[in-house]
């Protein structure tokens, strides 16, 4: 059993028992490929959710009507990849195994990588719906083949053709782009074909595993990212995302790439952190 951390997302206080998800930072960012400071988004989002109401005056819904358990960061090795991404299963195959679903807070978006590897062993039919600026296919950056421009290549790997589901991507090499033709959903710079996906993948009771990279957004909303793109969607075009993505039979997910430092004003931990509680309030009120 997990023991609750001293500091906790707001309105994030259940006891693991009783808990339906159950939140985990990855403070991980060693492989970025731009400006660093991931590393530091998990921590950041748990302290400065104190500023934010736990009712949602969009779905209206409130944290203090559910359980959510949160166990704090993970202590993971910044000196290898492959270190951090095995404790990060492990967590999450824990919490999957005792029926909860498990929320990452990122770090870089490769932490992702571990938590699929852990979904995967439970759910071989697994999918994934993922929301991001970048295609993050490249089959090796610099020489790694483990690297956050790689996380969803190495997840493809995992769950094989036609399982991923790329919403917002507006950055990659040409010849990522031309994988995705190939071997996954690619839809380019906004979320046109989402309420269909979700609606096939509904019908059919699919698992789906859930990962956003909040540089999605547009820089003007979100800058306190390591990789900014011009051209990315509001904040409006994103909650409505969220709450369509969570109708489907959600089993795990993850939010990465704040790095809070970039942005001085705090503006972009105010958004990681709405879009965290308004995720888990989409996730609980469709697990009623």
């Amino acid at each position: 059993m997990l023991e609750r951390n001293v500091e906790t997302f707001t309105g994030c206080d259940a006891e693991y028992e009783e808990a339906r998800i159950v939140l985990f930072g990855a403070p991980f960012d060693s492989t970025t490929s731009f400006r660093p400071g991931a590393r530091f988004g998990s921590s950041s989002i748990r302290h400065e959710s104190f500023g934010l109401e736990t009712f949602s005056p969009y779905q209206e819904e409130d944290l203090s009507d559910y359980q959510v358990f949160d166990s704090g960061d993970l202590e993971l090795c910044f000196g290898s990849a492959e270190s951090a991404l095995k404790d990060i299963e492990e967590r999450t195959e824990q919490i999957l195994s005792d029926g909860k679903i498990p929320l990452m807070l990122g770090g870089e978006h490769l932490v992702t990588l571990g938590a699929v590897r852990a979904a995967v062993k439970k759910y071989p039919k697994l999918h994934i719906i993922h929301f991001d600026a970048h295609a993050d296919l490249r089959d090796e950056y610099l020489g790694m083949p483990l690297s956050h421009a790689c996380v969803l290549r190495r997840c493809h790997e995992l769950i094989g053709d036609g399982r991923i589901h790329q919403f917002c991507i507006r950055s990659g090499e040409r010849g990522e782009f031309a994988f995705a033709k190939e071997h996954t959903d690619m839809h380019r710079f906004d979320f046109l074909g989402l309420a269909e996906l979700v609606r096939q993948l509904k019908a059919q009771g699919i698992p789906v595993y859930f990962t956003i990279d909040l540089d999605c957004l547009d820089p003007g909303i979100f800058p306190g990212t390591g990789t900014p793109e011009a051209g990315g969607v509001s904040f409006m075009e994103l909650l409505g995302a969220i709450v369509e993505v969570t109708k489907c039979n959600v089993i795990g997910g993850d939010v990465n790439e704040l790095a809070p430092m970039l942005d001085a004003s705090g503006a972009s931990t105010a958004v990681a952190c709405k879009v965290v509680r308004e995720l888990m309030l989409g996730l609980l009120k469709e697990d009623k």
